[in-house]
Parts: C-alpha cells; sequence; structure tokens
C-alpha cells in the first residue's frame, strides 16, 4: 500500500531494495544493459520468421504533442535546398544537377524516445551514486550519454497489451495505475510468448495514444495518463529486464500517486536500477499482428542516435517477427 502523503518515505526504502549500485562496478555505465548479452541477443534473432517489421515511432512532426513545458516543443522542419531552387536554377551545380537538402532542430525528447541513465537524480546523484554535478554538465553527459548504448539495444521485445487485456475496448482510462498485479494478469492471458525475463525489452501498452489519436491531443503531453504504479519497481528490478517502454508521455500513472510528488518512479528506475525507459512509443498496429497471431515477443532494435553527451535521444524502433 502507498501511503500518498510520504514520496520521500517511498522512494527512500525502493532505492534501498531496488539498488543496482555496484552490481557491475563502480566504473559502470550501461546500467540494466548489462543483461542484454550477446547470447540472449542470438536467441532473439531467432524470434524472426515472418519477416513482417513495424515501426514503433510516432511522427517527429509540427503536429506532436509537446505544448513548451519546460522548452520542450515539437520538431522545427526546415529545408535547406528544394526542387523550387533547382529548377530555378539557382544552386550552382554544373551539368544540371539539382538537389534537396535540410534541417532539423528539436528537443531530444519531444517524440519517441529513451531516457538514458543522466536523465533523473536523486537527491543530487545519478547512476551508480556518482555525483550528479561529475556526470552531467553544460557539456553534457560525460559519463553515461546515451552514445554509451548505441551499439546494444537490440533483442528480445515483449508486447504487454495491458489496454487490450484489462481495459475497455482495448484503452486504459487515464490516471489507471498498473501493478505487477496487472502486468502478471496480461502475461497470463496472453500465453508463453509474452513470459517476461532478463534482458528482455518491455513494451506496455496502454491505448492512451490510440485514444489521443481519435481525439485529438488534449493533455497528453503531462497531463492525466495510464502507466506504470510506483509499486512496480520491485518488479522492475527483479525481472532484470533491460528496458521498457510505454505509449504514454511520461512512463508513470498520472496524477502520480502520492499528494506532492512528480515522477517518482523515475527517481528509483533510472538512477537507482539503471533502467532505460521509452516513451512516447507507437506500438498499435504491432499490438494488432501479436492480437491475431497470438505472438507477442519479437526481434526488436532501438537503437538511440549516438548523439555524445545526450541524456536522452529519438528513436525509430523496428519490430520484427
Amino acid at each position: 500500500m502507498i501511503d500518498r502523503t510520504d514520496p520521500e518515505g517511498a522512494i527512500a526504502a525502493a532505492t534501498k531494495r531496488c539498488s543496482n549500485w555496484g552490481r557491475w562496478g563502480a566504473d559502470d555505465v550501461r546500467g540494466t544493459m548489462n543483461f542484454l548479452t550477446p547470447a540472449h541477443r542470438a536467441r532473439a534473432a531467432a524470434l524472426v520468421r515472418r519477416g513482417v517489421s513495424f515501426s514503433l515511432s510516432q511522427s517527429f512532426d509540427a503536429n506532436g504533442p509537446q505544448k513548451g513545458w519546460r522548452r520542450r516543443t515539437n520538431p522545427v522542419h526546415t529545408m535547406l535546398d528544394t526542387g523550387t531552387d533547382a529548377v530555378a536554377g539557382v544552386q550552382g551545380f554544373p551539368h544540371g544537377l539539382g538537389g534537396a537538402d535540410d534541417v532539423i532542430a528539436m528537443p531530444l525528447q519531444c517524440s519517441t524516445q529513451w531516457d538514458g541513465l543522466g536523465h533523473i537524480f536523486d537527491h543530487g546523484r545519478a547512476w551508480n551514486g556518482r555525483p550528479a554535478d561529475r556526470v552531467v554538465t553544460s557539456l553534457g553527459d560525460g559519463v553515461t550519454g546515451i552514445e554509451t548504448v548505441a551499439s546494444v539495444i537490440a533483442g528480445r521485445g515483449v508486447l504487454l497489451d495491458v489496454g487490450r487485456a484489462l481495459g475497455v475496448d482495448g484503452e486504459l482510462p487515464d490516471g489507471f495505475a498498473i501493478t505487477e498485479e496487472h502486468l502478471v494478469e496480461t502475461i497470463a492471458r496472453q500465453g508463453s510468448t509474452s513470459a517476461v525475463g532478463q534482458g528482455d525489452i518491455v513494451l506496455v501498452r496502454t491505448g492512451q495514444l490510440t485514444r489521443v489519436r481519435r481525439n485529438g491531443w488534449g493533455e497528453y503531453a503531462g497531463g492525466p495518463a495510464p502507466g506504470l504504479s510506483f509499486t512496480t519497481a520491485d518488479w522492475l528490478h527483479r525481472t532484470e529486464i533491460a528496458a521498457i517502454a510505454t505509449d504514454t508521455w511520461g512512463f508513470e500513472v498520472r496524477p502520480n500517486e502520492f499528494d506532492d510528488a512528480f515522477q517518482p518512479l523515475h527517481q528509483v528506475a533510472i538512477p537507482h536500477i539503471g533502467l532505460f525507459l521509452g516513451e512516447m512509443w507507437d506500438p498499435d498496429e504491432l499490438a494488432a499482428d501479436c492480437a491475431a497471431d497470438g505472438v507477442f515477443e519479437f526481434w526488436l532494435t532501438a537503437a538511440p542516435l549516438p548523439i555524445t553527451g545526450a541524456v536522452g535521444s529519438p528513436v525509430n524502433p523496428i519490430a520484427v517477427k
């Protein structure tokens, strides 16, 4: 049970139970990605049977969900060279050559993305107990920058379609806190291909993205949402998964489960468990296919852009069945 009046106490108790500090040595920079070994990856490759693939990314464009909170905006895409320039003959190339070129400006966490290990701190401490000011400075994350895992986020993906298993018409209502019991029940309903274990990349579908597609973005970015309960911290730690992602803006249930708190599960999962969190993923097409064939496991590659020193990264995850 959660004491809604004591987030500090709950967070402290969860970090004591779930800490992975020192588990892979004092110099570790990969956290739970250490669970995703070459052996896990080799077994996952055998899950490709039909060769059908699904992008799990939302669009990166001006019509995204961001509203400017903490300077998070939607992408600004600008053309540097165009077909108009080519036809006008102003590009300066010889023998009729023409081309197009473009640039994009955006926060790294404006759409489908990974939270890196330098994204969240607990009382001034980053992953593995390091002082936050020695990890992330104005030059970026010089220790656990997202580039440190750019080559390893590929392996067995598992979809837990909680929205379809427990919701109404495939959707959980905003404010629905997904507990360990809900995750276990979803796995039981889906069958053996959705068993979760060491090194897996778990994707939790709530159905919120489906709803905002139908009704408009509304408060998707930062407002009420279904999501993981704070009480799942122990499950996230015990299962030894490599990463977990949801179709929501903030991964955990909103409003949060304490009277005065902001993303308390992040405060345990990232700096203490060393867990990579994905947000704003789009599982709908994959989920429909999984429901149709009853197979909820797949090969998943979700490499971040190796942006040196970044504390998060856009990603276009690809699931292959």
